[in-house]
């Protein structure tokens, strides 16, 4: 690991459809709407942007002072909007986390920092979800020149996995055993689970 630990820019996602359940992200959290914990808690002590379709709705953007990035490629998915947003970046690193994690903080990213080792890419946390391993890519720490050099040709090529990004960057894999911190909010159903926890 490097003397000085690589700069990071947080960039919080938050310009999915949202298909499911629709306004989400504006919607109590505890005591703050759920995009604005997500920023608050990943974004602490480090330069943050939000990604996103459009502008945010005036009350939420009272609350956030980060700029807002709008993704080039709507509807996309997440890999648009990272590419998107990484024109803005200023740091060799960018951690991406979905703006419906609540759980995500900067100790977590502090932890995975931790884990950079030269030459690498992309530090990925993974963990046993129902018997399987998966791995957490809106959770995870990319180097910008590998992620723009191998994920522009991806969106291009008409592809929008980040998963297929991954694997053509020199990842590491970070095991984590508490898996409560990747919750997110598809549903109803996950919204009253999050918030039961955070009350």
């Amino acid at each position: 690991m490097p003397d000085t630990p690589p700069a990071v820019t947080v960039i919080v996602l938050a310009g999915g459809e949202a298909t499911r359940f629709p306004g989400k992200l504006y919607m109590d959290a505890g005591d703050l709407p759920l995009l604005v914990r997500v920023y608050r808690n990943s974004g602490a002590g480090r330069p943050t942007l939000i990604s996103c379709k459009g502008a945010l709705p005036y009350e939420i953007d009272l609350l956030i002072d980060a700029p807002a990035v709008v993704d080039r490629w709507p509807m996309r998915g997440p890999l648009s909007g990272l590419l998107s947003t990484m024109s803005e970046v200023r740091t060799p690193w960018v951690f991406a986390v979905a703006g419906d994690a609540p759980f995500v903080d900067a100790a977590f990213i502090d932890r995975l920092e931790a884990q950079i080792q030269p030459g690498d890419e992309a530090i990925v946390p993974r963990h046993m979800r129902d018997g399987q391993l998966e791995i957490e890519p809106l959770a995870a720490l990319y180097r910008c020149e590998a992620f723009l050099r191998e994920g522009l040709p991806m969106l291009s090529g008409g592809h929008g996995s980040l998963h297929m990004v991954i694997d053509r960057l020199n990842a590491r894999f970070v095991d984590i055993a508490d898996e409560r911190i990747f919750a997110n909010v598809n549903t109803p159903a996950d919204y009253n689970a999050v918030r039961e926890v955070l009350q």
